[in-house]
């Protein structure tokens, strides 16, 4: 018996090795693009200065301007309220619509449901340069200004981008309607998945559709709702480019569209007007921050959602 149980125990390791050198070059990349850029940056936040110039080590010093000197405290508590209003955006729009459009999208009754698949995954394609620009211009008042008034949307007509008050919002609305896609197909997927069985029993037991929905699909697709949350997390608290198409790296109008990721590019790339002199050791301090945020999101849910009843 010993012997039996040795030689298992070799043959498992034999098929581990085995595996060993296919996994070596992911690894390899892994490390080269992602661990190590994230450890640096975790070195460089503890530094003052640039290459150019010089560095300095700074201990938490980075941390603590950015928490109690008034330009900066003001300037990342802003962009951090603003991105989470990003990302409750993306929650309650674009993944509750995502979940509605694929309970739809999997309705066997439903006529033509390639074409509203394609049309709802169709501006997932698009780079967001394009859309961003693009609604830019509808949104623009002396652009899509007589074509409103001759549908009789006069109402509409008003400048959306230039308002503090909207202009957030409708950047958060451009990005849902681009990325509705990729939760939509998801769910999609979560509930194709689901044994016809556990419908058909429902059905006989008299259950209505609203009460298959609620008590039976979504519980299922639990894992999955709780994977397109950390999704959308991680993606806003990371959001930059669909602010740039729109409005611009400083936030506008009057910061009311900064986030995290332009804050973070304006004070560890750019460098901040009117000086322009990024700060490596700052941005580094954001980014550290957020970085951990996405930690102290991420794990709890992963727990919730993920776990097996």
């Amino acid at each position: 018996m010993k012997n039996t149980g040795t030689g298992l125990h070799t043959r498992n390791a034999f098929q581990v090795f085995r595996w060993l050198p296919y996994l070596l070059p992911a690894l390899f990349f892994y490390i080269l693009f992602m661990a190590w850029p994230l450890l640096d940056s975790l070195r460089l936040s503890l530094y003052t200065g640039t290459s150019v110039t010089g560095r300095s080590f700074a201990g938490l010093r980075n941390f603590k301007e950015l928490f109690t000197r008034t330009n900066h405290a003001e300037r990342y508590w802003s962009a951090f309220g603003h991105t989470w209003f990003f990302f409750l955006t993306h929650i309650m729009i674009q993944n509750c619509f995502g979940l509605v459009f694929a309970t739809m999208l999997t309705n066997r009754t439903m006529k033509g449901r390639g074409f509203y698949q394609t049309v709802i995954f169709v501006p997932v394609t698009f780079a967001v340069l394009i859309t961003g620009y693009l609604w830019k211009l509808l949104l623009n008042p002396i652009w899509s200004g007589p074509f409103l008034g001759k549908l009789g949307l006069g109402f509409l007509v008003r400048p959306w981008l230039g308002d503090p008050k909207t202009a957030l919002l409708c950047i958060s609305l451009v990005s849902c309607w681009q990325w509705i896609g990729i939760p939509t197909m998801m769910f999609v997927a979560a509930l194709r998945n689901i044994s016809d069985d556990f419908i058909e029993a429902s059905l006989i037991e008299g259950a209505s559709s609203r009460q298959i929905f609620r008590r039976i699909k979504l519980p299922l697709i639990r894992p999955v709702i709780g994977m397109i949350a950390i999704l959308t997390f991680v993606n806003n608290f990371n959001a930059f480019d669909v602010v740039f198409a729109m409005e611009n790296v400083n936030g506008a109008p009057n910061y009311s569209t900064d986030l995290i990721g332009t804050l973070f590019y304006r004070v560890g790339i750019a460098g901040q007007h009117p000086i322009g002199i990024p700060d490596p050791g700052m941005g580094t301090a954001i980014a550290t921050i957020t970085f951990f945020v996405l930690c102290l999101g991420v794990i709890p849910a992963l727990h919730l959602t993920q776990k097996k009843d």
